[in-house]
């Protein structure tokens, strides 16, 4: 089974086990944050030396899609959470979702949207990169007015749990990279289990409230995932991308690194603050593997029908 289609499946059936049976899970909180240094370890072994270069060939790309991801998705986290009415502590999730990069399974997605892959690695190292900065100012620009963000340690922590583990998978990638092949083929399920065992853990410490406040998060998150891929798509055709760099900066601006947002909700805020992270985590892969199925059969179709 592909991790695209296990990742969904399992983090909907951890949820519901985590529902109802709580305290299986609850009690491994302090895992969140080395479970998702997993994910982003296994993200650094992905990346080459060539996928630097192509950060600097294509510097006009990266800027467009790195630009919508941390000027729209902030934007759209704040203006839905407010047209919804969501808490206080909601809204701040929502908005830090909203602040985190690209999502590490974007560049799957983009390689079955048969978008750009390339230019996806590149904006998802960019966007993931830069996180430790845009990260906790943008959470601090929308919220810190009516909460205290604390935007100091939270740079100090997002490098623990992103520079770190992704320097230490470059590294072991570039001198050990050929020994290492077995393990980088697992990895995506590795990754992928990770993430589902943070979705469970957050579920089960707010199980109590799951049924209260399930419904506007869940709208809140629909319409954040889908005005985040539309107008990426459509923003970066108005700036003169081509179709394949369209879907990608889509993907990459629709897709959040909702691991992150959990993670440091759980960090700094209320319990309750990483739940929009944890539903987007299962809605951004459904809607990203649907996508991706629709422009690949599209293409398709059209092969086919030049052929005719």
């Amino acid at each position: 089974m592909p991790a695209t289609l296990f990742f969904p499946l399992g983090a909907i059936a951890v949820s519901v086990f985590s529902i109802f049976y709580p305290d299986s899970l609850s009690p491994y909180q302090k895992a969140i944050v080395p479970l998702l240094g997993v994910v982003m370890l296994g993200m650094g072994m992905t990346l080459r030396p060539e996928n630097f270069r192509e950060i600097a060939r294509r510097p006009r790309l990266i800027a467009i899609g790195v630009g919508l991801q941390f000027l729209l998705m902030p934007l759209i986290a704040f203006l839905v959470s407010k047209l919804f009415g969501l808490p206080q502590a909601l809204l701040v999730g929502m908005v830090l979702l909203g602040s985190c990069p690209g999502g590490t399974a974007s560049n799957v997605i983009c390689y079955l949207a048969r978008g750009d892959v390339a230019l996806s690695i590149s904006l998802t190292t960019v966007s993931t990169l830069l996180a430790v900065l845009f990260t906790p100012v943008l959470t601090w620009v929308y919220v810190g007015q009516s909460i205290p963000v604390p935007v100091i340690d939270m740079m100090i922590n997002i490098s623990k749990i992103i520079l770190v583990p992704v320097a230490v998978g470059v590294l072991c990638n570039y001198y050990f990279g050929r020994h290492l092949r077995f393990v980088k083929q697992v990895f995506p399920f590795v990754s992928v289990i990770a993430i589902i065992l943070i979705i469970g853990i957050i579920v089960a410490l707010n199980h109590a409230q799951i049924f209260l406040l399930a419904l506007p998060v869940i709208a809140a998150v629909f319409w954040h995932n889908l005005l985040g891929l539309a107008s990426g798509y459509y923003l970066s055709k108005i700036m003169g991308l081509d179709e394949r760099q369209r879907r990608t900066v889509a993907i990459e601006v629709g897709m959040q690194n909702s691991g992150l947002a959990v993670a440091l909700a759980q960090s700094y805020f209320p319990a309750i603050t990483a739940l929009p992270g944890a539903l987007f985590s299962i809605w951004h892969n459904i809607t990203g593997s649907i996508l991706a199925g629709v422009w690949s059969r599209s293409d398709s179709k059209k092969k086919a029908a030049g052929r005719a």
